[in-house]
């Protein structure tokens, strides 16, 4: 069995002996140190660190771990987050009508290369619900309109509390989250199919086609208010060429979005991601 872990993630204005500071600390109370990574970002002034520790031995406790970094991070001015691997985080993913992106994040689910559970799909359309059934996912279809959506998103919020759900992932979720929406439950992680940040909001595949692209991407960020503007996770890229009509520009692009979306949950299971502005240091 392997060892539980637990990881701090870091990031305060830049100055010397942060890391010594940090290890120190960890090392005082019996921790050893197995993964531990740091960036500075000398424009910014910013440190930001990654430190995972094993805690058999380890002589604090999860509330005596908290206390003791609350007070070190006033010290240092620091922003932190602490996690355990033990701690098993809870999706769920929203669709509309297409579902590559939902049956490969289920597929790795299932074997084990995301450690979560996916207890929710929401969707505006009811399309996808026979895959919910085939793998006992539950599956709340709530229409959209521009009418209601305030009433409708209330709705999501509630059944987000419902699951107890600690992420939310759009997996081709053609909708725009209101800001009021973001405020009150800000995790969530969405694929955009295109690069960004060019070929912003709809048919992106369309657009890139007529503008006689040579490659096409996908990128996965956390969702802002912004359309198509938040921190970005991960992206990837493909060569088209001028042969490729519409049609293999989504075919491959759709092949992107897999790989892209499942990347970036994956860092943010792992605690791989600290946010800092609108820019994020992934240790991977």
């Amino acid at each position: 069995m392997t060892s539980p872990t637990a990881t701090l993630l870091i990031s305060c204005p830049d100055c010397k002996g942060l890391v010594a500071l940090l290890a120190n600390f960890i090392a005082s109370h019996n921790g050893n140190i197995i993964h531990a990574d740091h960036h500075t970002d000398f424009t910014a002034g910013l440190f930001l660190s990654r430190l995972e520790w094993q805690l058999d031995g380890f002589d604090l406790s999860i509330q005596e771990m908290t206390d003791a970094f609350t007070e070190l991070a006033k010290d240092v001015q620091a922003n932190w987050q602490l996690h355990f691997s033990e701690e098993v985080r809870r999706i769920a993913i929203w669709v509309s009508r297409q579902d590559h992106c939902l049956l490969d994040l289920i597929w790795r689910q299932r074997s084990k290369e995301m450690p979560a559970k996916i207890p929710l799909i929401i969707s505006n359309h009811e399309k996808l619900k026979p895959i919910a059934e085939q793998y006992g996912i539950d599956f709340e279809y709530i229409p959209i309109n521009k009418e209601s959506k305030a009433i409708q998103e209330a709705q999501q919020l509630d059944t987000l509390k419902k699951y107890n759900i600690d992420l939310v992932v759009l997996a081709k979720y053609m909708q725009i989250l209101s800001q009021d929406f973001m405020r009150q439950f800000p995790n969530v992680i969405n694929i955009h199919h295109s690069f960004l940040p060019a070929f912003v909001g709809a048919n992106p595949y369309e657009r890139a086609y007529e503008r006689g692209v040579k490659i096409i991407g996908a990128t996965a960020h956390y969702v802002t208010p912004d359309l198509d503007a938040g921190p970005i996770i991960e992206q990837d890229v493909v060569r088209v060429s001028h042969r490729d009509e519409v049609s293999d520009l989504i075919r491959k692009g759709k092949d992107l979005e897999r790989i892209v979306l499942a990347r970036a949950v994956r860092y943010h299971l792992q605690n791989r991601v600290l946010v800092y502005g609108n820019r994020t240091v992934v240790f991977a």
